[in-house]
């Protein structure tokens, strides 16, 4: 089955950020962290329990490449990713969105 990916306005933020900065640091790589993302999201559509929950029913899948999490809650058949964050962010970061 595959699942749907929902991203929240919040996350959409998140990534915006994260690959204007990285473009910011050197041509392509925004479009490198970005080309990573959409590699992760469709990892979690065809497998999404795959990674631990860590904190009540969120789960984490780090992106590969770059030092960031994405944090996601499983709901029936959808994927639904509530944050986009660096590793090193302290987690009441996106815990408050859930």
């Amino acid at each position: 089955m595959i699942f749907t990916i929902h991203i929240r306005p919040e996350a959409e933020g998140d990534i915006e950020y994260a690959a204007i900065w990285y473009e910011k640091q050197q041509e392509n790589l925004g479009q490198d962290f970005l080309a990573e993302l959409s590699s992760t999201f469709k990892e979690l559509s065809e497998n999404p329990k795959l990674y631990p929950a860590i904190y009540r029913d969120t789960h984490r899948v780090v992106i590969h490449r770059f030092p960031f999490n994405v944090h996601y809650l499983i709901e029936d058949t959808s994927v639904i990713v509530v944050a986009v964050m660096h590793g090193s962010r302290h987690p009441k970061h996106w815990q408050s969105r859930i």
